[in-house]
């Protein structure tokens, strides 16, 4: 039997089982078991504990990080183009990895074109086998319908052959219709967490939120370019952080993404702890592995 058959097989062979009964010493060798034989992508969180967006990023830094996922994911999500970001994708390339490559996009003109030229040269240099153009943008309310489509069509036209989205909220592509319509792949980001939906109930609420997006895409290809749920923190809701509860909605995404074909980014590879600013203690735990990149779920 071929590698790619058994690790099929393996997978497989979760489906149908009730994670929730589950004892944690099975919750972990599930999980184990899902990430060894390889998921489809993870948002590459590449900061140290003493940084944050804005840090001057090293490709020494971003080799050592990259060399700890390497061997469980075949695409990473990058975030920036800027502060030594845009070396991400090369370096993902060098270690067999595809990319989706982010230009971040806010308030700030200057710093919206340094992140749209830097972008076009990732993917112009041959780096880039997605382009996402901007990140949430209209949830935070920073650009303009019009502002966001200008730069995507600017992005399109100097890269063609190369399929350029947006990433923002499920929803905001049924809000917001003219921008679904320009992306050629929608790119969705899904919490059930943040909409404060119990971990019971929390698979149902993602593949609802997948095919909202689905259906304002009208069609076009949509990959789930967010999801995740935090191990530890204060609950939001009904959604509770938890050990046991990290590690089943990672097997409940997976196992549905498999059987539906569903294309996933998990969020996220390390922890960030410069997130407790603006999300409070939960944003620091929804890495897969801490800050000092120790897988936390064995």
């Amino acid at each position: 039997m071929s590698s790619m058959s058994s690790k099929y097989r393996m997978r497989s062979s979760l489906a149908g089982l009730d994670f929730s009964k589950m004892s944690k010493k099975e919750l972990e060798a599930a999980f184990l078991q899902i990430l060894e034989n390889g998921i489809h992508g993870i948002s590459f969180s590449v900061y140290l504990d003493d940084q944050a967006p804005g840090s001057q990023i090293s490709a020494a830094q971003i080799e050592e990080r990259m060399q700890v996922i390497k061997p469980y994911v075949k695409w990473i999500r990058s975030f920036s183009c800027t502060d030594g970001n845009e070396l991400i994708p090369k370096i993902a390339h060098e270690n067999g990895i595809k990319t989706m490559v982010g230009a971040w996009l806010g308030d700030d003109p200057e710093k919206n074109e340094a992140e749209i030229e830097s972008v076009l040269r990732v993917a112009k240099d041959g780096h880039a086998d997605i382009v996402a153009v901007g990140n949430e943008v209209l949830l935070r309310g920073d650009l303009s319908e019009d502002q966001i489509i200008e730069f995507m069509d600017r992005v399109k036209k100097e890269i063609p052959g190369i399929p350029v989205g947006y990433v923002d909220a499920y929803y905001e592509f049924a809000v917001h219709p003219r921008i679904a319509d320009a992306c050629d792949i929608v790119l969705a980001n899904c919490y059930p967490f943040w909409e404060g939906y119990p971990l019971e109930h929390s698979l149902a609420y993602l593949k609802s939120m997948y095919y909202t997006a689905l259906n304002a895409g009208k069609g076009k290809k949509v990959i789930i370019s967010e999801t995740g749920w935090p191990n530890k923190g204060t609950p939001d809701r009904g959604a509770v952080p938890s050990y046991e509860n990290a590690m089943r909605y990672f097997i409940n995404t997976y196992t549905w993404a498999e059987q539906d074909d569903i294309e996933v980014f998990y969020f996220s590879s390390f922890d960030e702890l410069w997130k407790v600013a603006s999300e409070g203690d939960v944003g620091a735990y929804w890495g897969l592995w801490d800050i000092n990149g120790n897988l936390k779920y064995r």
